[in-house]
């Protein structure tokens, strides 16, 4: 049939914009993008009423009711722009399969508007607007999605000081699990997690150097999805450390992250990483529903769709290396990974044991990151312009600032990162060398076992908020794919008691659509996510 420009591919089927009478209020607790598009499409629901139900939501959930507290800022400009976004839709067609769809992005990620970007610190409050948007956030508005606000995080994504608390920030305050209010989300995207989690946004963005996105959302029961380093820019994301720095999407679904990750992928000259996009992942034929190609513009070129697999994803066949270590270490999950791992036989996955050894980098990470800070984050801010130029600043404004800054835990990696050296120092490229171990041990273990991929549970349930001693962090399976700049997709796999669980599938650099689709074919076998039910206690 032929499909005029009014009409949206939608899960691969034609769906025709009638112009029905959209429903006053519409109910958007665990749609789906795609079930959301479908309604925008069929014209069941206006993008601006979209936008008037998720912050309803956001007034019942996130201030009032349990109060999560996940978003750290609204966008008082939502509803104009989705009130354009109707109108264009109407007049020429959608964009793609996001137009009009509510997103939250991390405090961390620029946006040339009327909010702030500070990673959850006070120190940046007075800072200047960013001159331009994060490449991330200028591919969402390309692609149509309404940016709805900015999610609160661990404050400088988790690396000011030891014994942090993770989902604290001087200016947000302490997010909340939305399964057991009393439980940690986890960081550093906690904010983007917990939303995520509880319906108040279609998707999140979140950031990771080293578990900040597949943490949180293994603790809050959704989908994490870190990419290979390069395939997303990083070029207006406050840095933490660029060798292992990236964004990535938190969803309810796993080809709801692989929709997202279609809109924010590919190359930028503003960010070299990506320059190491293999050829392969260039070759994007339609850049949206009205037939236009992206080529080489100034706006970068895309990769393939990372949905274009998801319908025939199947775990038949598929060689699975167990990290059996951490499943043993696991014990409080034992027997939710135990049926985890039958679900992957059931499926037709061939299971291999093996073991994965992170103790020759543990070290080395931490200095490459400190130097790293010191010299990512000295150049953001000399950029960005303002009060604070570079990270002695920032160190000082919080010891000027403490009572805010300050009430639970110190700033120990800022100190200890302001004394070091530049990027030529001998200490900085020997820890780099060593880190380099990671990635060949990561993809030596899988040619060795033939394997597609690694699976292990991600993290441990959620532990109790403890904001006099910090987080208990025990089990995590964060560290290989971070250090090793390799893709890592958590996926929920069952409760352990009220908590959500989750499991890893780590795979080779670039091997992002394999990895997804492998998620998304577990995900289909077991249907384990169960949205919250906001518990007080």
């Amino acid at each position: 049939m032929k499909v005029d420009r009014r009409t949206l591919l939608v899960g691969g089927v034609a769906t025709l914009a009638l112009g029905a009478t959209p429903t006053a209020a519409y109910e958007v607790e665990e749609k789906s993008l795609r079930q959301l598009a479908e309604a925008i499409a069929s014209g069941t629901v206006t993008a601006k009423a979209l936008v008037e139900a998720y912050l309803a939501r956001l007034d019942a959930v996130d201030v009032k009711g349990p109060g999560l507290k996940s978003v750290i800022e609204r966008n008082p400009d939502a509803l104009r722009i989705a009130e354009a976004l109707d109108e264009e839709r109407r007049e020429k067609g959608p964009r793609g399969p996001l137009h009009g769809l509510p997103v939250l992005v991390k405090d961390n990620l620029d946006s040339a508007d009327a909010m702030k970007t500070t990673a959850g610190s006070l120190a940046l409050l007075d800072a200047p607007t960013p001159a331009r948007d994060a490449f991330v956030v200028q591919r969402l508005r390309e692609a149509g999605a309404v940016l709805l606000g900015k999610t609160n995080l661990s404050e400088w994504a988790n690396m000011r000081g030891r014994a942090s608390t993770s989902g604290w920030s001087g200016r947000g305050g302490l997010t909340k699990n939305p399964y057991v209010l009393t439980r940690n989300t986890s960081g550093s995207s906690s904010g983007s997690g917990a939303a995520a989690a509880a319906s108040l946004c279609a998707a999140a963005i979140g950031t990771e150097t080293d578990g900040s996105i597949v943490s949180p959302a293994s603790v809050c029961g959704v989908v994490g999805f870190k990419p290979t380093l390069g395939l997303v820019s990083r070029a207006g994301i406050i840095p933490l450390a660029h060798s292992q720095d990236t964004a990535g999407p938190m969803t309810r679904t796993v080809y709801d992250a692989a929709l997202v990750l279609d809109a924010i992928a590919g190359l930028d000259a503003r960010d070299p990483a990506t320059a190491k996009l293999p050829k392969s992942l260039n070759a994007r034929p339609l850049d949206s529903a009205r037939g236009e190609r992206s080529g080489s513009s100034a706006r970068g070129e895309r990769p393939g769709s990372f949905t274009a697999g998801l319908g025939a994803a199947t775990l038949r066949g598929a060689r699975l290396g167990v990290v059996r270590s951490l499943v043993e270490r696991s014990w409080s999950q034992a027997a939710v990974t135990k049926d985890a791992l039958a679900a992957l036989t059931t499926a037709g996955a061939v299971l291999v044991d093996v073991e994965l050894p992170t103790s020759a980098y543990e070290e080395a990470e931490l200095e490459v990151l400190l130097f790293e800070l010191k010299a990512d984050l000295d150049a953001y801010l000399g950029a960005r312009g303002g009060p604070m130029k570079q990270l002695t600043d920032l160190i000082a404004f919080n010891q000027v600032h403490a009572a805010e800054e300050l009430p639970y835990f110190g700033q120990q990696h800022f100190l200890a990162a302001a004394k070091k050296g530049p990027l030529t120092s001998p200490a900085y490229k020997k820890a780099l060398a060593t880190c380099g171990l990671a990635r060949t041990a990561l993809h030596g273990l899988l040619e060795k076992h033939r394997l597609d991929a690694l699976v292990a549970p991600t993290d441990a349930p959620a532990w109790h908020t403890d904001l006099a001693l910090g987080d208990h962090y025990t089990t995590s399976f964060s560290t290989p794919a971070a250090v090793a700049g390799c893709p890592h997709l958590t996926v929920p796999m069952g409760f352990v008691g009220e908590l959500p669980v989750g499991l890893s599938f780590v795979g080779a650099a670039w091997s992002d659509a394999q990895v997804l689709a492998l998620g998304h074919a577990f995900e289909e076998a077991t249907h384990a996510r169960k949205p919250p039910r906001y518990f007080a206690r």
